[in-house]
């Protein structure tokens, strides 16, 4: 077993990986269409009930066709894993690390195929469908090692007469609702620590992105991975996902999204069912307003390259997102004369060609909710970039930015999560910190600035689960940047970190007397028995 290691990132200025990249691109073109079954137990189910995925670079595209979940369905695929889990949860450590290690390895074989789902159903240019598959494999590799470091179990002290150790055990069958932006990675990290650690899980994806669902579906059926541990379930949040969020069987609920959706499911979770003989665990990440602080005494260059693509990296929706800046006074002119040319030089169009770098919105509702909020940013402040759609067949908006932006406006405070981008001046160092921690969020920030006083005062009050210096504030790494957020932001689990598999594990305390060890005679006490 080697060591774990991030895997680096494709490189497409090489032409030889273009042309892979475009192969695969064409051949999964060529799949769309097909109509995907519900898997529950290995077998595949079709419904009379149905719904469709769509290229947002093409309104009216069909990517695929899948099945709306019903209840009855969510009840026998928690019936299923209930009674997979029964073998599971005793299966050996290192056999369910395996099983990760080969799921790992058939993604990474399967790498742009993966990839161009994604540049397809939602929407991402190459470099951030590559990352995001190289994200998933990470999951997979990083939670293989952290699930067999648990099983050693932690060192305790031992009392006399007694052999005392600690185990960590499976919680039960677990649901994992996923969000369409990192369709593959945060799908990939959730389920996979779920079954790891011995659980059985219902993994419901979003209704944006079931088709790169389905492929990983495929990968953990292609792994081998006995049937019942991991179950395909698709539709939208109603029936089915509501449904499994209140029944008395589900033993925990891990959620990536919106607030709105994420503090409903704490809610209903909170309520204890009839026959439910447990406190469900509920584990959230929902998002952001997130903040970068450009100061004084900042290199001014590096900061534009990180405001940009914090800002507009996949068209603004990622929770990591920047979606406010906070220039120092000093350095607004400078830096905003800087920076504008950069966001109206973004190449915008469908990302299935390598130059485009902004690519569409993921759907309709996206779209209106975005241009709504540019609307309402127009009569906050000054409009000075972008600011409308781009004329295409798809859900595309220009990267806007809007300055002259107070801290009460809407566009400072509530999560946009497009292309938009709210600028406002800081009289200092000090006003710029209150600035940033006046939100109810609390996942992820930057600073830009030279001077290591300021670069201690944001360790201290900067008040965000990740927090970064003189880079992006996107682009956490498994294993490296444990990933997770404050307040509204979610429960900060810290995804991709050594606290993770905690939270899909419950511990045990072990005592066993032994009896007390009987001392040996000294040599005096032996040569007063001789005599």
């Amino acid at each position: 077993m080697k060591p774990f290691k991030n895997e680096t990132y494709t490189d497409f200025t090489k032409s030889a990986n273009r042309d892979k990249m475009e192969k695969a691109i064409a051949e999964i073109e060529s799949q769309r269409g097909r109509e995907y079954s519900i898997v529950i137990g290995g077998e595949r189910m079709r419904l009379d009930n149905k719904f469709h995925s769509y290229n947002p670079s093409k309104k009216d595209e069909i990517v695929g066709t899948f099945q709306e979940a019903d209840e009855k369905t969510a009840d026998k695929a928690v019936e299923v894993a209930s009674e997979t889990f029964k073998s599971w949860r005793y299966t050996p450590a290192k056999v369910r690390a395996n099983y990760l290690f080969k799921v790992a390895n058939i993604m990474h074989r399967r790498r742009l195929e993966l990839a161009a789902w994604m540049v397809i159903e939602e929407g991402k240019n190459w470099l951030e469908a590559d990352a995001d598959v190289a994200e998933a494999i990470d999951f997979c590799d990083y939670y293989a090692h952290e699930t067999l470091r648990y099983d050693k179990g932690p060192k305790l002290l031992q009392y006399p007469g007694e052999r005392d150790t600690q185990v960590y055990i499976p919680l039960g069958v677990g649901l994992v609702i996923a969000p369409w932006n990192f369709p593959l990675a945060i799908l990939c990290g959730m389920t996979s620590a779920s079954f790891v650690t011995g659980n059985t899980v219902i993994m419901k994806p979003s209704e944006d992105s079931p088709t790169i669902a389905a492929k990983f579906m495929e990968i953990i059926e292609e792994a081998k991975i006995p049937v019942g541990v991991v179950n395909f379930l698709t539709g939208h949040g109603r029936p089915a996902a509501d449904y499994l969020v209140r029944h008395p069987k589900i033993r925990f609920i891990c959620f990536t999204g919106s607030k709105a959706v994420g503090l409903y499911i704490t809610e209903q979770a909170a309520k204890t069912q009839p026959g439910q003989i447990w406190i469900k665990r509920v584990i959230t990440e929902m998002g952001g307003k997130d903040a970068i602080i450009v100061d004084s005494e900042a290199d001014i260059d590096s900061a534009v390259t990180g405001v940009r693509a914090s800002a507009f990296g996949y068209q603004g929706q990622k929770c990591s997102a920047c979606s406010r800046l906070i220039l120092d006074d000093k350095i607004y002119d400078e830096f905003m004369k800087k920076f504008i040319p950069t966001v109206e030089a973004i190449k915008i169009g469908p990302p299935k060609y390598y130059e485009n770098y902004l690519g569409p919105v993921i759907n309709e509702i996206a779209y209106n909710s975005i241009l709504e909020y540019i609307k309402i940013g127009k009569s906050e402040g000054t409009l000075i970039c972008g600011g409308e759609p781009a004329e295409t067949d798809g859900w595309f908006i220009k990267p806007t930015v809007i300055v002259d932006v107070e801290p009460t406006a809407r566009i400072f405070r509530e999560e946009i999560f497009g292309p938009v981008l709210a600028v406002t001046r800081a009289r200092d160092f000090d006003h710029a910190i209150e600035l940033v921690n006046d939100t109810e969020y609390g996942l992820t920030g930057a600073v830009y600035t030279k001077n290591r006083d300021r670069i201690e005062k944001a360790r201290r009050e900067f008040f965000i689960g990740n927090l970064y210096f003189n880079r992006k504030c996107t682009g956490a790494l498994v294993g490296v940047h444990p990933f997770g957020g404050f307040n509204m932001s979610g429960t900060d689990s810290k995804a991709g970190g050594p606290d993770y598999l905690l939270l899909f594990m419950q511990a045990k305390s072990i005592v066993e007397y032994v009896g007390m060890k009987k001392k040996k005679a000294t040599r005096k006490a032996k040569k007063k028995k001789k005599r």
